[in-house]
């Protein structure tokens, strides 16, 4: 792999020689590389882990992109045909592997960036590493990934919670909870994914706690995947989307609020720009409709081994399973720098930075309706491009 066969690449350029430093060896960060090298500028991606595509290795065995193979490719490299239309983790792992492989990038492995700050002369960034490493670099790509850091609730009780509780990031397939009441909390794509998991795979109750009633989208319609709407909507107002999409959304989905899931009164682009993407159905629906998915209400405590939801309803379930997201945990690697919002996200992406922090990039912090990997490597391409403006 690329990654072992560049383990022992030199860390200590010269200011002479400042390479552009790329953090992170996922999707982003390798097409970042790609993109900048293509474009004549060395390019180092440092990765904390032994390998590259650490976070698709960890996610569950039954996941595929809901964006399709074509639209999922990274610059320089497409997907090949025998993946089939929706990739499989599996698959996009040694996409991913080849990738770094075939264009030869420089990859550094078992290196963590702890901080990045300017240098004394203004003229680069200092990095912070693991090993007591400072790296000077022209300019810093960051691309940690979106889901960085599982996020748990500060539910009441849950310390003390003594039942079985994991977060989803630890969810691997439906083994282990054969024959067994599960509770899922929360209903974003990986929450219904994993219900729906569960449910083939033998549970014996399945129930889907909901604070929020999502959009639900077919992932395809007669061949159509809901990609290309997402795609060709993306420039246009936000209110005009939300009112062409309500009567799509009632020709293509089945109304669900007699199972406990009505139609979102916020419009569906509105529900994107607040941070909410559309659930794409890969069987949530045929289960509600079923009942083999149970919709209950929020989780609102913990109190005395039982799950208290917010209509007061208490229950005991075998095991509690936390689909509630991640954050970004930029705050330690930049947070001193000012450029990060209230909800801790970088203030910019793509080919812009921050005016108070020149020639530093963040890509795959946002999740587009379009699709992140496509957004991704157009990214990647916009970010090179102005990077070798500014070293020019």
């Amino acid at each position: 792999m690329a990654a072992s066969r560049t383990a022992s690449v030199h860390l200590s350029p010269t200011p002479a020689d400042r390479p552009v430093y790329v953090i992170g060896a996922g999707p982003g960060g390798l097409a970042a590389a790609y993109a900048l090298r293509a474009r004549g500028v060395r390019a180092v991606v440092l990765e904390k882990a032994d390998r590259v595509g650490a976070s698709w290795r960890r996610h569950y065995d039954r996941l595929h992109l809901h964006t399709t193979r074509r639209l999922s490719a990274l610059p320089g490299l497409a997907m090949p045909r025998r993946f089939g239309r929706w990739v499989s983790r599996d698959d996009m792992v040694r996409y991913l592997e080849k990738y770094a492989e075939h264009h030869e990038l420089e990859i550094v492995t078992g290196v963590e960036v702890h901080r990045i700050e300017r240098t004394g002369d203004g003229t680069g960034w200092l990095l912070h590493a693991s090993g007591g490493r400072e790296l000077t670099g022209s300019a810093v790509v960051v691309a940690t990934g979106y889901n960085h850091t599982p996020r748990i609730p500060d539910w009441p009780g849950r310390a003390s919670y003594t039942g079985e509780f994991r977060h989803a990031g630890e969810y691997r397939d439906a083994e282990p909870y054969a024959g067994r009441d599960v509770l899922v909390v929360g209903i974003g794509n990986t929450g219904a994914e994993i219900a729906v998991d569960l449910v083939e795979g033998g549970a014996a109750r399945v129930r889907l706690a909901v604070r929020t009633a999502p959009h639900i989208l077919r992932r395809s319609t007669l061949g159509w995947a809901s990609q290309y709407s997402g795609i060709l909507v993306r420039r246009l107002p936000v209110p005009l989307v939300d009112r062409l999409s309500r009567p799509l959304a009632r020709l293509s989905t089945p109304d669900l609020t007699a199972q406990g899931l009505p139609r979102p009164e916020a419009g569906l682009y509105t529900r994107v720009r607040q941070g909410a993407i559309p659930v794409q159905d890969v069987g949530l629906i045929d289960a509600v409709r079923k009942g083999t998915v149970q919709i209950v209400p929020a989780v609102a405590s913990f109190e005395d081994g039982k799950v208290v939801l917010a209509d007061g309803t208490r229950v005991t379930p075998d095991a509690v399973i936390a689909a509630t997201g991640y954050v970004r945990a930029l705050e330690p690697l930049v947070g001193h720098l000012d450029i990060l919002d209230q909800r801790g996200r970088p203030t910019t992406h793509g080919a812009r930075s921050p005016k108070n922090a020149p020639d530093l990039y963040f890509t795959g912090f946002t999740n587009p309706i379009s699709g992140m990997l496509r957004e991704t490597a157009l990214d990647a391409t916009k970010i090179a491009k102005r990077v070798a403006k500014r070293l020019r």
